[in-house]
């Protein structure tokens, strides 16, 4: 039956707070799922990173959630998404001990997102990545996702006040293959009132084994 358990990883400045839910079944891959900015209260127990990191496991892939530094149980302090990144390495390498022969996906909500992205588009390991309102406008440099190679899903709230649906389509389309992009009609920035939309695209893309792509 599927599970969810309680651990810390050991990051790099200092222990992580994390939670891993597994499904039913024995997993198809291995996911990590990254929070909001600390900065604005972001922890990993926001509804979209839940419910993200549960459509992973609907699926069948084995979810990672934690706190970045200096968030909840986790040790450390706010790196303005600098050593935040070292912490999703961190995160990525538990899964990788913890199942050595899967998979690896990442993925993130808003800072999470991007920290994803940034990670992703250059960790080997990383097969297929997904970003759920990426705050394209609070961001100085995107052309690293000129360069990424794995399977990439967008989500995107319509009416996010940090990038909505036009501006995303806009990003997206000039991005090399494969990439995915669902824009959900009139969510905002939290998917407030569409988070079975955010939830049920995000599924459906796990659903299609993107890593199998890559």
């Amino acid at each position: 039956m599927a599970q969810n358990e309680s651990f810390d990883i050991a990051g790099p400045a200092g222990r992580l707070e994390a939670i891993l839910m597994t499904p039913e079944n024995p997993p198809v891959a291995a996911g990590v799922v990254c929070h909001a900015d600390p900065a604005q209260g972001g922890v990993m127990h926001f509804k979209v990173v839940f419910r993200a990191a549960k459509a992973l496991q609907q699926r069948g892939v084995a979810a990672l959630r934690f706190n970045f530094r200096g968030v909840g149980g986790s040790e450390g302090a706010h790196d303005l998404g600098r050593g935040e990144q070292d912490d999703v390495r961190a995160a990525l390498a538990e899964m990788q001990r913890r199942f050595p022969e899967l998979p690896l996906v990442l993925g993130g909500f808003s800072f999470g997102a991007s920290m994803a992205l940034r990670v992703g588009c250059t960790e080997p390991g990383v097969r297929a990545l997904f970003a759920l309102g990426l705050p394209v406008l609070m961001m100085t440099d995107l052309s690293f996702l000129q360069a990424c190679p794995p399977p990439r899903l967008f989500v995107q709230g319509e009416r996010d006040q940090f990038g909505g649906g036009d501006v995303l389509r806009e990003l997206v389309e000039r991005l090399p293959e494969p990439r995915s992009l669902v824009i959900v009609p009139g969510a905002d920035h939290f998917f407030g009132g569409h988070l079975d939309e955010m939830q049920a695209a995000v599924g459906a893309w796990t659903a299609r084994r993107p890593w199998a792509a890559a």
